[in-house]
């Protein structure tokens, strides 16, 4: 593509909707693998179609980066893309030119199958540079709350509901932000591609001449209609043969994310269809065809007729969401017809003469800047810093000021809170090294997830032997009266950095960190579960391993011993080292419980000795005591994420060292472009 065609391109791709809704906070490894996109197919064209030695290194690099992304779910979507645009290369038919009225095909030797194979070698490399990355989550997923998949209804949430494609052209369709009405329920993100965009990039097509881009043109056509019917998700069921044939759907959601693709495609076409406008290559069918849609839509949109549609879908429980956005609708399509009329002005001038091809493009180039930015930066939502959003109060310093080790349930328990509160529905305390119970991000170890109860609502949050269990020992939340018998307030009412009233009860019980059960047995998960969480019993008293332990247990029905009446020091509890001491002497066949999830890494030493630790209790962490046992140390190292720094750290100088010699190479032998 011929420069100005190509900034063109560039600037439609990085301001379309789906990639400016990205610098919205949470979505930066969304942002980092969409913008690695362009690197990866340069490097292809350089790599496959070239033949470059450098642009191969350079393909590894950014494979490996999008791998550390870490997006794992768009990763994927650019290893399918970059494959299939990798294949296009060596079978698609050879390019041809204009040679006045003649077509003559181009002397080049098609790319053979071995560059294809060191493109693939080259993104094995790139996923070795991601191996600190993968390897832990290879281990992790087992232990997921994903593990198995969710099902199909999970796999097809957040999927684009087809009238919202309407929102390519006219994004006031669905309603912008807080004036969405759609089946989604949320709507943060845009998809609109640009009136103006659209208008270019349905020129990349059409008679008159058979340019150098046809082929292209019609690859990142078909992949801009594959990638929509794959955004549909559960809508079509077209998308029961990607949840049935693509690895890793059934561990994401949200199908509509491959939208960055479309995105592209769709950007790709607009380079393409500008440069073919610059020609002087735009016929009046052409420019009629587009007045009439953008008018059609205007009277369709000014006399309530989308608004009825509309109405007809959102049903009558958000319909007056619908109303309330009929203004911004009939608005919306003035100022989408608005750009489709400059679009077509500046390609109609250019067409006969009165401006310059360059003026033209630059002309192009700033309605389609303007188009967009018109509609994204409402997308571009910024949060204030850290300090600010977790800003310290008087509950935050009561919490640190405690030199036991305790964790602390947060939850609103009335609707009087500010929106979006950190410190109730997500991860504020974590930034105050406070721990908490609730995992916010979703994806907390599954069996933890099980135990509290997040998918039955939270049902365990108000049994003590779960706080027992998790080291509960306070409960933050938004009302002034003791959500349990026997809690008391012991710091508050407090007005939290987000606006929120606040108050923090300690919870009844002595719910500690660590402990030691002078009894062990073994029982299959099932009735491990249902008895850590029976009020009647003791969790100090048993410690219950997994039935497929080989440690030694005593049987069941044998008398249960008392609780020891002594309890554990703790010297020491950060992320991964624990160190502590037993205030008694215990008999051999006695547990020492550890209030952490259980997960492989973790070793223990007794009295300087080896000892394993086990999963107990259903969850936690347990460690089978010799007899007069005092000193108890626990570090966590994870063998995966060690191998996979080595590995990294090789595949990174591998890469940088093949940029680098390759760069010498080819200069020494200047490829064939085609």
């Amino acid at each position: 593509v011929q420069p100005p065609a190509a900034l063109l391109g560039g600037v439609s791709y990085l301001l379309s909707g789906t990639l400016a809704s990205y610098a919205s906070p949470g979505h930066d490894g969304k942002l980092f693998v969409s913008a690695l996109l362009p690197a990866a197919l340069w490097a292809l064209v350089h790599g496959v179609r070239d033949g470059g030695f450098a642009a191969q290194g350079a393909l590894a690099l950014a494979v490996g980066l999008a791998v550390l992304s870490p997006h794992p779910q768009l990763l994927e979507y650019l290893l399918l893309v970059a494959g299939s645009f990798a294949l296009f290369l060596v079978l698609r038919p050879l390019a041809v030119v204009a040679n006045g009225n003649a077509l003559v095909a181009r002397t080049r030797r098609r790319p053979g199958p071995k560059r294809l194979l060191v493109a693939l070698g080259a993104v094995l490399l790139g996923a070795a540079i991601g191996a600190v990355q993968y390897l832990p989550v290879s281990e992790y997923v087992a232990w997921s709350p994903r593990a198995g998949g969710k099902g199909y209804e999970y796999a097809t949430s957040f999927s684009l509901p087809i009238e919202e494609t309407i929102n390519f052209y006219l994004p006031q369709f669905s309603g912008i932000l807080e004036s969405y009405w759609g089946r989604n329920g949320i709507h943060l993100h845009s998809e609109y591609a640009g009136a103006a965009v659209l208008v270019l990039a349905l020129r990349a097509f059409g008679g008159g001449l058979l340019n150098r881009h046809r082929t292209h043109a019609w690859f990142w056509l078909g992949t801009a209609i594959v990638t929509l019917f794959w955004a549909w998700g559960g809508n079509t069921p077209f998308y029961q043969l990607v949840y049935a044939a693509v690895p890793g759907s059934k561990f994401f959601r949200a199908p509509s994310a491959v939208l960055y693709i479309t995105a592209f495609s769709t950007a790709v076409l607009a380079a393409f269809g500008a440069e073919r406008a610059l020609s002087k290559r735009t016929t009046r069918r052409f420019v009629a065809g587009w007045l009439v849609l953008a008018i059609v839509v205007v009277a369709l949109a000014s006399t309530g007729v989308l608004t009825s549609f509309a109405s007809s879908i959102a049903g009558d429980g958000r319909s007056y969401l619908v109303r309330a956005n009929s203004g911004n609708l009939a608005e919306g399509a003035w100022r989408s017809a608005l750009f489709v009329v400059l679009t077509l002005s500046v390609m109609h001038a250019c067409g006969r003469g009165a401006v310059s091809a360059a003026r033209a493009g630059w002309l192009l180039l700033a309605i389609v800047t303007l188009d967009l930015w018109s509609i994204d930066r409402r997308y571009w939502l910024f949060s204030d810093r850290a300090n600010s959003l977790f800003a310290n109060d008087a509950i935050v310093r009561y919490l640190k000021s405690q030199s036991e080790p305790g964790r602390v349930i947060a939850l609103p328990l009335s609707d009087n809170m500010a929106p979006h509160d950190p410190f109730l529905t997500g991860d504020a305390f974590m930034h105050h090294r406070i721990r908490g119970v609730l995992g916010y991000h979703g994806n907390e170890l599954g069996r933890f997830q099980e135990l509290y109860g997040k998918n039955d609502g939270f049902q365990a949050v108000a049994n003590p032997n779960f706080w027992a269990l998790v080291n509960a020992r306070y409960f933050y939340t938004n009302t002034n009266r003791a959500p349990f018998q026997g809690a008391t307030l012991v710091a508050g009412p407090t007005r939290n950095a987000a606006g929120t009233m606040t108050y923090l009860y300690r919870l009844p019980g002595d719910n500690r960190a660590a402990w030691v059960a002078p009894m062990v047995v073994k029982l299959d998960d099932v009735r491990a579960k249902a008895t850590v969480l029976n009020p009647l019993f003791d969790v100090r008293r048993v410690a219950i391993l997994s039935d497929e332990s080989e440690s030694p247990a005593r049987p069941l029905g044998s008398a249960i011993p008392a609780a020891l009446p002594w309890g554990v020091t703790i010297s020491r509890y950060g992320p991964g080292a624990i160190d502590l001491t037993l205030d008694g002497r215990p008999d051999a066949g006695t547990a020492l419980i550890i209030s952490e999830n259980y997960f492989p890494g973790w070793t223990a030493t007794v009295d300087g000795r080896p000892f394993a630790v086990e999963r107990a209790n259903f969850t936690l962490m347990g460690v089978l005591l010799p007899a007069g046992a005092k000193a108890i140390s626990l570090r966590f190292r994870s063998a995966p994420y060690q191998l996979g720094k080595r590995i990294t750290v090789a595949a990174l100088a591998t890469t940088l060292l093949l940029i680098g010699l390759g760069t010498l190479v080819d200069r020494r032998h200047q490829p064939i472009s085609a």
